[in-house]
């Protein structure tokens, strides 16, 4: 099952609907023109900050959780939204868009997903207080952030043969795991942190550890003391086989019984506790993997092509190919690819061997169909699926699941550290206290 940033992304914004009653609006104009961080050179202000703070009391009141106080949560809250102003920030300077076509596709995703035509959908949202205006902005930040992080951590991530070899020996059997669902702290610690900045930290991960030892709401825990995340979603991991968790995180949960909290841990990032929730057992997995048979036209941008130039000639070239004209002869005539000479055919691919955008786009096409033009990492990409089939591939199946795990595990990781000295090597002055 895949997940995508867009349904995420509406899960978030649908739970807003307080935001429009009288006491909100009234508030939001009170609180309008007033600053509650400065990041580089963008300001976030108070009624941003409440927009969202409504929006995750929205949430625990879904899932019955216990809110952090109101200044953790405040603080918590303002931290995401450094966060992914950082990062938005980024995303513009590394000249990364998202074109309203391609804003358009993603929401028509999103309303198929809920089972809604675009008016149904459009109206929902309407009717929960949420604009449509503000709804379009949020899912183009979204997704301008989830496009930076691919570009610049997930499609750098690269899986040596020698490292799936050794994955499969220390995991012989990767389709029947038992899966751990897991919940974290982390206590971050800063770049070149002090031995006495480092104490502190630890000292404050062993307070939490015995809290949570102790009885305590471990959920209410990690959303007051966490700087990970998903702190406002209890710190709650999900379902994961140990070999899709961090190692230092494998290795501890191994030896938990459902609900044990570890000893504080130590990694680059600072410290953490886990609670295990529960444990299941996967059973062993049917030795099936899908494959694609997929051919694509790639026009690569320069500094004489631009973005809007290869994307305007892939519509062109999408128009002939419609109207009937040899897509075969079109790759070999216009492709900056060595797939050109075989008519733009790349053959079968596991899932995993694309980079996230060709994926995604290529995951969406049914046999014979066409893709709209595709930006990635490499270029500007047509893309045509010309058949799938499920074969029974147990070695095959074993290096692709081998493969996608350890991939998803480094892509974890660096996020994380990319993030954090994103962070790091940004001006942010917090002036929450300026409105207190």
């Amino acid at each position: 099952m895949k997940k995508t940033i867009f349904s995420v992304a509406f899960a978030a914004l649908a739970v807003s609907s307080a935001l429009h009653t009288g006491a909100a609006v009234a508030a939001r104009v009170e609180l309008v023109d007033r600053i509650v961080a400065v990041v580089n050179n963008e300001a976030i202000t108070a009624s941003a900050l409440e927009e969202r703070i409504e929006q995750i009391r929205r949430q625990f009141a879904r899932r019955g959780d216990q809110l952090p106080s109101d200044d953790v949560l405040r603080r918590q809250v303002l931290d995401q939204l450094v966060a992914e102003s950082v990062q938005a920030q980024r995303a513009r300077e590394a000249g990364v868009r998202i074109d309203d076509i391609t804003l358009d596709q993603a929401i028509q995703r999103i309303a198929d997903s809920n089972r809604m035509t675009l008016s149904q959908f459009r109206s929902a949202l309407e009717g929960d207080g949420i604009s449509w205006e503000s709804f379009r902005a949020n899912i183009r930040r979204e997704m301008l952030i989830s496009r930076l992080r691919e570009q610049s951590v997930e499609s750098r991530v690269v899986v040596t043969d020698a490292e799936i070899d050794n994955f499969i020996k220390n995991n012989p059997d990767v389709a029947s795991e038992t899966e751990y669902r897991v919940a974290h702290i982390l206590v971050r610690a800063p770049e070149a942190a002090s031995p006495e900045q480092l104490q502190a930290l630890a000292q404050k991960a062993e307070a939490a550890q015995q809290s949570a030892a102790a009885g305590a709401d471990f959920s209410a825990l990690a959303a007051e003391v966490s700087n990970a995340p998903d702190a406002l979603q209890g710190g709650d991991m999900g379902w994961r086989a140990p070999s899709a968790m961090p190692g230092l995180f494998a290795q501890a949960v191994q030896n938990m019984s459902p609900g044990e909290v570890s000893p504080v841990l130590r990694s680059a990032a600072g410290f953490h506790v886990m609670k295990l929730i529960d444990k299941r057992s996967t059973g062993k997995a049917e030795a099936m993997v899908e494959q694609t048979h997929v051919s694509h036209i790639l026009i690569k941008t320069t500094e004489l092509i631009t973005d809007d130039d290869a994307r305007k000639r892939l519509e062109t070239l999408r128009t002939r190919v419609l109207n009937g004209e040899s897509f075969e002869d079109l790759a070999r005539a216009n492709s900056d690819d060595l797939s050109a000479a075989k008519g733009g055919d790349i053959g079968w691919v596991y899932p995993g061997d694309t980079v996230p955008e060709f994926q995604r786009a290529m995951d969406a096409l049914a046999p014979g169909e066409l893709s709209e033009p595709v930006k990635s990492p490499f270029g500007w990409h047509l893309i045509r699926v010309e058949e799938r089939r499920t074969e029974d591939v147990s070695d095959k199946r074993k290096r692709a699941v081998a493969r996608n795990t350890l991939k998803q595990r480094k892509i974890e990781e660096a996020t994380d550290d990319w993030l954090r000295q994103l962070i790091s090597s940004a001006f942010v002055q917090y002036r929450l206290d300026d409105v207190e």
